[in-house]
């Protein structure tokens, strides 16, 4: 009696793949579930996206029919998918992102493009541009990048974040412009030296009692300490507004990213500091007031002499 032959796995084609998949996620809540699919299958295939439909026939190796099913089983874990890939866009450059640090989102693009509207690309005159929470590092990279007549120096508290943004700046080519401190906040800052000409960061700024109402994708992957702002979502920013104005020169900026509905507290803090002109506000795709823009005051100008 001839022995059976063993069972043939089914033929799956690209497209095919997708279509399952698509279906799969919806059903399972999963935000742009067709979008999410291609993105996934392109990068076990390592292609485009498009190249997908001008391959929707070519059926899928089992390694590959494996690599794409363990990618599927961690997005319906509501894993994100910059985690799952290693990577996000973040003003049209790809940056290497890690669990260790925040996703870069397009709110903060916002932040970057205000910081370079105050920043000449080529006067001939070298600034003093801090980073604060420097994260990914895609703040300062994308500074660095634009801008490379300056001096750039990030800080982060946690080593593993820093070590990302060291990764980023030098596939960026710019790791050369930027000085990496390990600290919280300004304290590995010398105030007596620093000078800074522009202070920039995107602190935590959701009150605490909210992380349960977050969707899962970022209460459960992304890390706490850079997106919880303790009770009232302020305790950074506070924090940066009253202490900035001891490490920057007069004139000087600090532009932060902050909270949708949080405009009217810092508008609070600054005038209660005392040391800046009025606050101005940078609103987001939403119309939301998104990047708050605070400017030391300058050193007055001496009093004109009156003549005898």
């Amino acid at each position: 009696m001839s022995k059976p032959s063993p069972r043939k796995m089914p033929t799956w084609t690209v497209l095919d793949a997708l279509q399952w998949t698509a279906g799969y996620f919806d059903t399972h809540g999963i935000d742009s579930p067709r979008l999410t699919a291609e993105i996934l299958l392109a990068a076990v295939l390592q292609t485009t996206r498009i190249d997908l439909y001008m391959r929707h026939d070519q059926p899928l190796a089992e390694e590959e029919r494996a690599a794409f099913r363990q990618m599927i089983r961690r997005r319906v874990s509501r894993e994100p998918v910059a985690y799952i890939l290693g990577e996000k866009e973040f003003l049209g450059r790809s940056f290497t992102i890690t669990p260790d640090v925040l996703i870069p989102r397009p709110e903060t693009e916002h932040l970057v493009e205000a910081v370079l509207e105050r920043l000449p690309e080529d006067d001939g005159h070298s600034r003093k541009i801090l980073d604060l929470g420097t994260g990914s590092g895609a703040i300062v990279v994308c500074l660095a990048a634009q801008r490379p007549g300056n001096r750039y120096f990030a800080v982060d508290r946690s080593l593993a974040a820093l070590q990302v943004a060291r990764k980023n700046a030098a596939a960026h080519k710019v790791a050369g412009l930027i000085d990496f401190f390990a600290g919280s906040w300004l304290s590995p800052v010398n105030a007596g030296c620093a000078g800074f000409d522009m202070i920039v960061s995107n602190p935590p700024y959701i009150p605490s009692a909210l992380f349960g109402d977050l969707q899962p994708e970022v209460g459960q992957y992304e890390p706490r300490m850079a997106l919880d702002g303790a009770e009232d979502g302020l305790c950074a920013i506070s924090q940066l507004v009253a202490e900035a104005p001891g490490y920057m020169s007069a004139g000087g900026f600090l532009l932060m990213e902050i909270g949708w509905d949080q405009k009217a507290a810092v508008e609070k803090l600054c005038l209660e500091a005392g040391d800046y002109t009025p606050a101005e506000f940078v609103r987001d795709y939403g119309g939301h007031d998104r990047v708050a823009i605070l400017q030391k005051k300058p050193i007055p100008a001496p009093d004109a002499l009156e003549c005898p």
